[in-house]
């Protein structure tokens, strides 16, 4: 008889989130508990630690994450990414379970391509440093509580359903019947993952019952321009009369002209590499919605 690992996945109804209920659910070896604050549930509330019952793992998604609208409310991001992470930890250290923690691109402008774990963490807005704040917070509970954590820095995820960033916007305008596509900033370079690739990587971190305290990298050693977008969006396209437009006069405040990571360590410690290129991913989704 196999004994189901009972997971709770904070922020379930969010974009990876809800991705990676599907995913676990669809290997029913996992007793999934969701936690979302449009079920009523918030996690910075410290109230909900009481609400919780002991479960193995914790999977912490429940983090806002728009980088405009952290320079535009700054206080609510910090005080909402903070107060989450440690009530998601004091029910870790409650229940003596593993915690997952979701962070980010934490790494600036790169000294070196492709940026690995090692790299200097620098934020470049606010949201990324709150990130790097609870980063923080897991590392001295790891130390001080000997709890169980593993973080996860995804670079750019992309996937299908996926309602923010640029192909996300893309999709949304040629939805809504735009011909001309109009996008800022050709310079920038992104280091882009699908979704199922990045479940995967979840899923075998809490197979591999990591222990300690563990950094990875979702990344793919591989970035692309919003021009080299536009190149594979019109390669794949059903109406061929759609036009792009850049406009490279407006550019966000501490841009970083590339991201591209190094997924080694990932690949050594748990196993995990990305198997979907930006290509096919790409070409998959404009498939699922018909354009």
């Amino acid at each position: 008889m196999v004994i189901k690992k009972t997971t709770v996945i904070a922020g379930s109804r969010g974009f990876f989130g809800n991705n990676l209920v599907s995913y676990l659910n669809k290997r029913n070896v996992f007793n999934i508990v969701k936690i979302d604050i449009d079920d009523g549930l918030d996690l910075s509330n410290s109230d909900i630690i009481d609400k919780i019952k002991k479960f193995d793992y914790f999977v912490h998604f429940a983090n806002l994450s728009s980088i405009p609208d952290s320079f535009l409310m700054p206080q609510n991001f910090y005080r909402t990414n903070y107060e989450t992470t440690l009530n998601a930890l004091e029910l870790c250290r409650k229940y003596k379970a593993k915690m997952i923690y979701i962070s980010s691109y934490v790494y600036g402008s790169p000294k070196y391509l492709p940026v690995d774990e090692k790299h200097e963490i620098v934020p470049f807005n606010p949201y990324a440093q709150s990130k790097a704040i609870c980063e923080k917070l897991c590392e001295g509970y790891n130390r001080d509580f000997n709890i169980d954590i593993t973080i996860f820095r995804p670079f750019n995820l992309y996937g299908f359903k996926q309602k923010t960033l640029i192909i996300a916007e893309i999709i949304e305008k040629i939805k809504k019947g735009n011909k001309l596509i109009q996008l800022q900033s050709s310079k920038p370079r992104r280091d882009y993952v699908n979704i199922e690739d990045a479940v995967n990587a979840l899923y075998l971190a809490i197979c591999s019952n990591l222990s300690g305290y563990n950094v990875f990298n979702i990344a793919s050693n591989k970035s692309y321009s919003v021009k080299e977008i536009i190149v594979l969006f019109k390669r794949y396209l059903q109406d061929k009369s759609i036009k792009f437009n850049i406009n490279d006069k407006n550019t966000r405040k501490n841009e970083v002209l590339e991201t591209r990571g190094s997924y080694d360590l990932a690949k050594e410690k748990i196993g995990w590499e990305p198997t979907i290129s930006f290509d096919d991913g790409l070409k998959e989704i404009l498939s699922k919605e018909n354009i």
